[in-house]
């Protein structure tokens, strides 16, 4: 299982980085977890969006949903399509009301909105228990955040990966990521007492979660653009015994 880091950068873009968004291939099947401001570049470096078997969101915040307007464009209008994308609509796997925020996200006034609900090109979904798509196994894992959201667990052949998405620490972690090979875990800024409780995870906090977890390694994403990306490595190292990195963008980590 390869996983492709389309961007890794919390709450907003970094200028090295776009926002939350991860490609996820086994064999011949690939999935996108989140699709953040600006991933869809980064995407079409590793594959061609016509390609993708599934598009999973955690949650509807913006930096993990906003590119989904370019992808709208891209699959309507790309003058190259290998097929009729209304014979071939995207499957897309999200909270409740994913289809009515994405559909305002492109479509912002009510003229355009009375034209489209996007099921021209998209296939929306809500979570099944578990969800097969071409050879993954995933599951949808409620955690702890400021809106409706969800980790997912994702299984192959070829090995696990948990993705938390954005959360506060909480026990669905190691439901999300008991013994898998690789926990991606947000670390959005460092540990301190005044940190708010259900928002996201620090360094030091992604650590233990990995460790009560079993997970086997620990990928860090979510920093915040102005956090110290060694300092939340270096907390999470002292909580976790197996290896641990901070990932970057457009980079592929084997899972």
């Amino acid at each position: 299982m390869k996983l492709s880091v389309l961007g890794c950068s919390g709450s907003m873009p970094r200028p090295d980085s776009p926002a939350s968004g991860y490609l996820v291939q086994s064999g011949g099947s690939r999935i996108a977890l989140d699709l953040g401001s600006g991933a869809l570049g980064t995407l079409l470096r590793f594959a061609d969006p016509f390609a993708l078997d599934a598009l999973l969101l955690t949650h509807l915040h913006p930096d993990h949903c906003a590119d989904f307007g370019a992808l709208t464009v891209y699959r309507r209008y790309h003058p190259d399509q290998p097929y009729d994308p209304a014979e071939h609509r995207l499957p897309v796997h999200g909270p409740p009301e994913t289809q009515q925020r994405l559909t305002r996200l492109y479509a912002p006034n009510s003229a355009e909105l009375a034209d489209t609900d996007l099921s021209d090109v998209f296939d929306f979904r809500g979570f099944a228990e578990p969800m097969r798509i071409g050879e993954f196994e995933v599951r949808a894992v409620p955690v702890d955040h400021l809106c409706p959201a969800w980790g997912f667990r994702v299984t192959s052949p070829e090995g696990s990966l948990a993705y938390t998405g954005d959360t506060g620490p909480c026990d669905a972690l190691e439901e999300l990521a008991g013994d898998v090979d690789v926990l991606l875990a947000e670390a959005s800024w460092t540990d301190g007492p005044d940190r708010p409780d259900g928002v996201h995870l620090s360094g030091r906090q992604a650590g233990r979660a990995a460790k009560r977890a079993g997970a086997r390694r620990l990928l860090l994403t979510h920093l915040q653009p102005w956090v110290d990306a060694e300092e939340i490595l270096a907390e999470a190292a002292a909580e976790f015994d197996g290896p641990v990195e901070v990932v970057e963008a457009a980079r592929e980590y084997e899972v």
